[in-house]
């Protein structure tokens, strides 16, 4: 956690300081973000956690060769002409609720501006609408996955 004035030496923090960061960091749990910045008034306050992630391959994957293969196939997936990166970082979901019917599933048509999914993020539901009109052809994120930045999606032909 920093506290940067804009030129000015470190103050001590006030309560109303001491709130705010205790809020941020319950929103960096909630929202299984990483870090959080915000800039009120001249001042800049950075909330950031460090996190291992251990990624989960289904068992198909578990061969030795499988792992380099793998990071192969995510690189030219995102050199796809269709794909569909994602917009923030933030959790995706395929449904508008739990229990509810995907947006979209493979083999579907889709128009521009469709949804597609939604991605939460601090708690907020954004939805990513379709680019372009087409076929879904590849969901390449599960129902509940975290996503960053520029992570494809799904694949529009």
């Amino acid at each position: 956690m920093a506290r940067q004035p804009d030129d000015k030496p470190a103050a001590k923090f006030s309560s109303d300081d001491s709130a705010l960061i205790r809020e941020l960091a319950a929103l960096l749990d909630d929202t299984n973000l990483t870090e959080i910045e915000i800039e009120r008034a001249g001042l800049r306050l950075r909330v950031a956690r460090n996190i291992t992630v251990a990624a989960a391959m289904p068992a198909a994957f578990h061969g030795a060769a499988a792992a380099p293969a793998t990071a192969a196939a995510v690189a030219d997936l995102s050199k796809h002409p269709g794909v569909v990166p994602s917009p923030m970082v933030g959790t995706a979901y395929w449904a508008p609720e739990p229990g509810a019917k995907p947006f979209i599933e493979v083999g579907a048509k889709v128009s521009a501006g469709q949804t597609l999914l939604i991605i939460e993020a601090m708690k907020t539901m954004n939805q990513i609408p379709s680019p372009r009109a087409g076929t879904v052809t590849q969901i390449l994120v599960e129902d509940g996955q975290p996503v960053e930045f520029g992570e494809p999606l799904v694949i529009i032909e």
